[in-house]
């Protein structure tokens, strides 16, 4: 007999497509290329287009979660490198692209890159949150690693300068761009570190473009940076700029400039801190000054400085006072204990033990013959009551029936006492237990009301 057949709905065909589809190592995590065409960027904020090259094509849709991070705004036509998942629209039963990153054609094998890179270190644990320094308050030294004829190199002194003027300055000239930048950038963090003078560390330069800034997208710089036992400030490119130093770094600052505003604290903030904590605290010694004096009035001004013979009288008179009290107290308390002696001496004599004692005994004498005769007269009741109950039950009990010629009659278990002809039929084994034995006999007739059945009794 075949095999029945497994026939699927179109819903559960597209859903095992689906989980077939979303299972895929490759298809889970792809990037592809193409050009957009059918743009539309709905009002919910998702973007649905079709991604294209000269012999293929696929629906795409890019949600407003991912959208909103994009660096540039698609539009028809644009060429892209683009990174999602493809799965299948169970509704219409057709297959999707998903993008979740997208960037334009021309810097896609560096974007890539930069991506992968950044995804290892991270998963490596060097961007973490937790390996970040604070930075020193007032440090006393700072490190500069950039190119010495930028505008950032310029712009970092210069504020250094106007805000904390009393800070060293170390400028450690590198490349920032081209081959061997990578190399020279991590030369200058080890030897900074090796001669152990800087507090803080800038690493950076101005913006670029991407294959500009890629010096500081290596991952030797990264893992320089990170390992690093001064505090790294990022400080490359512009505010929308980010490298894999800026992660790797303790801080990222958005520009050389402000790099150098997060290192140093600005130098007349702190003046004016100063002179108003200087303030504060003249005015709380003046107000404490006050009322030290005003105290030190009042009390010059105080009976016990002006009188204190007086007040020595007073306390001699109050003293005199309490004594006189005290003994009169001590007389009255003596007086009311020796009545109180007295009445219970008189008490005691009354309530003599010996008399109390005495009369106990008689008492006890009385009630414990009181008690025998009680019990003489218990017992003998009981004992004719009990046997009374004797004569009664043995004038009720079976056995004295059966021995004047009666028998009981039971079942063939013994566990039922048959007292009529139809609790049993012909053929059936019952039990008759007499005065002195019992007998197993077997029905072979019964007869009721003078009727007879079976072969005889």
């Amino acid at each position: 007999m075949a095999a029945e057949r497994q026939v699927y709905s179109i819903k559960e065909l597209n859903r095992y497509i689906r989980m077939k589809l979303d299972s895929d190592v490759v298809l889970s995590d792809v990037w592809v290329r193409g050009e957009i065409s059918n743009f539309t960027h709905h009002g919910s904020g998702h973007m649905y287009f079709t991604l294209k090259d000269e012999s293929s094509r696929i629906k795409s849709i890019m949600f407003a979660s991912h959208n909103q991070r994009l660096p540039f705004v698609p539009k028809e036509g644009t060429k892209v490198i683009a990174r999602g998942n493809v799965t299948v629209y169970e509704r219409d039963g057709q297959y999707q692209f998903y993008a979740t990153h997208m960037q334009p054609d021309g810097i896609g094998s560096l974007y890539l890159a930069y991506e992968q890179l950044k995804n290892k270190l991270e998963l490596e644990g060097l961007f973490a949150a937790a390996r970040k320094r604070p930075l020193p308050r007032f440090p006393r030294c700072i490190g500069v690693v950039t190119s010495p004829t930028g505008a950032a190199v310029r712009d970092i002194i210069i504020t250094l300068q106007r805000r904390f003027p009393q800070v060293a300055v170390v400028l450690y000239p590198v490349l920032v761009q081209g081959k061997g930048a990578g190399p020279s950038i991590v030369k200058a963090i080890e030897n900074l570190n090796a001669m152990g003078e800087a507090d803080v560390l800038i690493v950076g330069r101005g913006g670029g473009s991407l294959e500009e800034l890629w010096a500081f997208n290596e991952e030797a710089v990264a893992r320089a940076i990170a390992a690093s036992g001064i505090p790294v400030i990022s400080a490359v490119g512009h505010e929308t700029d980010f490298t894999i130093a800026d992660f790797a770094a303790d801080l990222r600052a958005a520009t050389p400039t402000a790099a150098a505003e997060l290192a140093v604290p600005h130098a007349a903030e702190l003046a004016a801190q100063l002179r108003t904590a200087q303030q504060r605290l003249h005015q709380g010694l003046l107000r404490r000054s006050q009322r030290g004096g005003e105290r030190l009035a009042s009390l010059q001004r105080s009976l016990a400085l002006v009188g204190p013979r007086r007040q020595l009288a007073q306390h001699t008179q109050r003293l005199d006072m309490l004594r006189a009290g005290l003994l009169r107290a001590a007389r009255d308390r003596h007086g009311r204990a020796r009545e109180q002696r007295a009445v219970l001496h008189h008490s005691l004599q009354r309530f003599h033990p010996q008399a109390s004692v005495s009369a106990a005994r008689r008492r006890t004498e009385s009630i414990t013959r009181e008690l025998a005769g009680a019990m003489q007269v218990r017992l003998q009741e009981k004992r004719s009551r009990f046997a009374a109950e004797l004569r009664h039950l043995d004038a009720l009990s079976p056995l004295k029936v059966m021995s004047r010629g009666y028998s009981l009659v039971y079942d063939e278990k013994e566990e039922h006492l048959i007292k009529s002809l139809k609790e049993v039929e012909l053929g059936d084994v019952v039990n008759i237990k007499l005065n002195d034995g019992q007998l197993s006999c077997q029905v072979w007739g019964m007869k009721e009301d003078g009727i007879t059945n079976g072969e005889g009794s």
